[in-house]
């Protein structure tokens, strides 16, 4: 969740800009100000920069969140190619020098940059420029709300479609049998449905479930961390064993892999790499258990 202790890098090409950049990470308690080298000098907490568009390359994956206190289409430019998906990319806010507004550009919702511009500007008396439309019509933000509620998005490219049926006022068909979203899109836009009507079309459609079947792509997949591993093996059984059998398993059984939660084993195997290896290579979490639990 973006806050005030975010990760964040301000770049400044004015004196101006160079002055509002120093006011706000006044008020971050993990900023980072960078200044054009022309406008830097001896004593100013900052750090040079020759040109802009090297300094972004080098930074843009260290923070969480980039403030640019410039003209936008200087934003626009510099960090075209760099941008690969809302999913991935880090929040983008520009600033005009006078400090008037704040604008939240890049990664409005899952990165947090509709609530940190609505935060700079409540810290030094801007206006906030929000043009998301959901936000702006009070639309529930489904990417949001999956996020806020533990669940992962498996094809995020079809939440527009979520996002779109919701601005029309269109009722959505909810399969969600873990109840992962209950109440959050409101009662008068959901009609709940079973997985066996999924098959038959059910217009814009959520399904929250650790289940792997076929759906049509506009169909959005919210996977709930409801599945826990546990595992066993021979002394020095390697990696790619443990591995094979694990998608066998899930594969059998129609399981999806992006809602597991974490790892298993008793305390006796915790010095087996192979475990550790796989439990690694998902990015989940591995315990261990006494064998009398």
């Amino acid at each position: 969740m973006i806050s005030l202790s975010t990760p964040v890098a301000i770049w400044a090409l004015t004196p101006g800009g160079a002055d509002l950049g120093r006011q706000l990470n006044a008020h971050l308690a993990n900023g980072q100000l960078y200044v054009a080298a022309s406008v830097h000098h001896p004593g100013m907490v900052a750090e040079p920069f020759e040109r802009l568009r090297e300094a972004v390359v080098q930074q843009f994956g260290n923070y969480e969140a980039h403030v640019f206190v410039m003209a936008t289409g200087i934003v626009v430019r510099t960090l075209a190619d760099l941008i690969r998906h809302k999913s991935m990319d880090p929040a983008v806010l520009v600033m005009d020098e006078t400090g008037r507004h704040v604008i939240s550009l890049l990664s409005g919702h899952l990165g947090g940059a509709n609530a940190l511009a609505h935060l700079i500007a409540d810290r030094l008396g801007a206006q906030a420029v929000i043009t998301t439309a959901t936000d702006l019509r009070g639309v529930p933000a489904i990417d949001l709300i999956a996020r806020e509620r533990g669940l992962m998005i498996e094809n995020h490219d079809a939440i527009r479609t979520i996002s779109a049926a919701l601005l029309r006022g269109e009722s959505i068909a909810l399969c969600d049998p873990h109840d992962g979203l209950q109440g959050a899109l409101g009662e008068a836009t959901v009609h709940a449905v079973d997985i066996q009507a999924l098959d038959r079309g059910c217009g814009p459609t959520v399904l929250v479930d650790d289940i792997q079947i076929d759906l049509p792509p506009e169909v959005l997949i919210l996977r709930p961390a409801s599945l826990f591993v546990g595992l066993g093996c021979n002394r020095g059984t390697p990696s790619h064993e443990i591995r094979e059998l694990l998608d066998v398993v899930i594969a059998r059984y129609g399981l999806a892999a992006n809602s597991l939660a974490g790892f298993a084993s008793v305390d006796l195997k915790a010095d087996e790499a192979g475990i550790r290896e796989v439990a690694e290579a998902f990015g989940r979490p591995l315990v261990f258990y006494p064998r009398d639990r």
